[in-house]
Parts: structure tokens; sequence; C-alpha cells
């Protein structure tokens, strides 16, 4: 193993991440580069950054696309071709590195898909379908961009793309040693987060039933790549009855997820919860317009009108 700097540039999208940031910028310390693109945080997250060294940058979200990711690939100034965009909770190990500093030489490559380890309750949750768990995220920033999935206008869902993929102009390659996510926070906080994911799941599946899906995305196919292959279940998943609870089965006895133990069994329990607040969510979406203690309109009809009554004596 080397430890000399790699050409890439590092972006790390940020928000009050004081606790995850530390272990994620000494994994990434090997890096020509680092970027750090905060929102304001209240926590030490400013601090922290500027001890390491990094560039610090401020984005202010104007509910309007780009979200974040987007806009530092259009505005920061990368002095590298290659890009790596890391999250806070996630973690690049040397052998990754080594990896990498191989991979990015190979011209006939215009980006990498990374695998991801996902911990959880101190354990890796291997099954459950959370592994392989595929992210493109090595690439050259030039060549590519998160698609647009309508739902930068979603209130409560945050900033930053999370679930969007990267739509890349090229030929596109695996590495192979994995990525480790890792976070350091508390239950709360996966809480927290999977609230607001729920509300721009409800609006991916709206614009889905509504076919407002495809423009500007990945697109979905049975025959594409991983990425491509989830998109393509996805259509048929949000038409199905049941989800919550088709959820649990799916990960907990079809994808094996009881053989993660316990961890595995309440990761279960709160995606099959998860599904619900999506499902909830959308109705609220597509059958309440969005609001929830509203009175339902009743039309009104015409009020039925007396008929005169003829008097047969008078009339003769």
């Amino acid at each position: 193993m080397t430890s000399s700097k790699v050409p890439v540039s590092v972006l790390i999208p940020a928000k009050n991440e004081e606790k995850n940031l530390p272990a994620c910028l000494d994994s990434v310390a090997r890096a020509d580069e680092i970027f750090v693109v905060d929102s304001q945080s209240s926590d030490r997250s400013g601090e922290i950054v500027e001890s390491y060294g990094a560039n610090l940058v401020q984005f202010h979200f104007n509910g309007q696309w780009p979200k974040k990711k987007n806009w530092s690939l259009e505005n920061l100034p990368f002095r590298n071709e290659w890009v790596l965009i890391v999250d806070c909770d996630e973690r690049i190990t040397p052998e990754q590195w080594d990896e990498i500093a191989v991979a990015i030489q190979d011209q006939n490559y215009n980006g990498y898909y990374l695998n991801r380890r996902v911990f959880f309750l101190g354990k890796w949750i291997r099954y459950g379908g959370k592994y392989p768990d595929w992210n493109l995220r090595l690439f050259k920033y030039k060549e590519g961009r998160y698609e647009n999935l309508g739902t930068e206008g979603v209130p409560n869902t945050g900033d930053n793309e999370v679930h969007e993929h990267v739509v890349l102009n090229g030929k596109v390659g695996y590495l192979k040693n994995d990525m480790l996510h890792e976070d350091f926070r508390d239950l709360f906080h996966w809480l927290e987060r999977h609230n607001r994911y729920s509300n721009w799941e409800a609006r991916v599946h709206y614009n889905i039933l509504t076919g407002q899906d495809d423009d500007g995305t990945i697109g979905a196919s049975l025959f594409g790549d991983a990425v491509q292959r989830k998109r393509f279940l996805k259509k048929i998943w949000v038409r199905l009855p049941f989800k919550p609870m088709l959820r649990f089965i799916l990960f907990y006895f079809i994808q094996l997820g009881f053989l993660d133990g316990k961890a595995g069994y309440i990761y279960g329990r709160l995606l099959s919860q998860y599904e619900y607040q999506i499902g909830v969510k959308l109705y609220e979406l597509k059958d309440c317009g969005g609001q929830l203690n509203t009175v339902q309109k009743i039309e009104k009809t015409a009020t039925p009108q007396p008929v005169a009554q003829v008097d047969s004596a008078s009339s003769s």
C-alpha cells in the first residue's frame, strides 16, 4: 500500500455532522483535494473541516434545482478531472484508495460504481437486499450530473440529492473493494432522516403513477445496470398493495434478513414502518391535496324546487 496523494477531488455534502466528519475526513486523507459543502451547520462541523485543512464551502438552497451535489459539480473549482462523492457517514478504506489510484488511469472508463457495506446497531447488514449496494460515486465530473426526479419543491426533504443517481456519459466500471457506511449518530437521527426521505419517496411514487418520472433520469430497464434494474422494479412495486407487510416479508424472509440476527429484525421492522409512512404520505398527496387536517369538500347539488300543485276543480 502507498500513502501518496491520489489525483482525485473529494466532495462531501454536510449539515450538522460533527460526529461523523472526523472519521470521514480521516478516510479521504489520500485525496489530492477535499471540499466539504455545508448547509450552515449549527454544530462544530465547520470548525472540524477547517482543522483538517479541507475546503469549506457554504451552500444556500433556494428551493429550486439544482440541489447541493449538482450545484457543487457545476460551481466548485476542482483541480482534478475525477471527483469522488462521499457522504459524512461513509468511509473509503486504504485498499479502496489503492484501487481508485489504478482505476482512474484507465482511459476506457468515465466512472465507477462503489459497493457499500451498511452497518446498523453494530452489525454489517449483509442480507435483506442491502448488499450489494452499488452507487456511482467516482467519475469525471464534467461527464456526470445527478438526475432530476422533480422533487426539489417537496417540503422537508432537505437540500441534498440522496436517492437520485448520476447520469454519466461514457463507460462505467465497478470497483472490487467496498466503502463502509457507519453512522455514529443514534436511532433518533435514523428515524428523523427517514421521515424526510419518506416525503421524497412519496413524491417519486406519485410521479411514477402519473407518468412524470422518466425525463432527465437514468431510466428504468430490466436489462440495464444494477441501478436501472432497481428503478424498473420500483415501477412495479409502487402499484402493489400491502407494501409495508410485503417489505418486511421480502427483507426478512425472502432476502434472508433473519441471518443478520436482532439487528436484521429491527432493520426490517423499521423498513416496514418506513414503507407505511411513504404510503400514507402518498395518499395525502394524491387524495387530499397534500393537506392533513382539512374537511373534504362536498359538491353542492341544486336544491329541488317545489312543484306547483294544480287544483283540478278550478281548472275545469
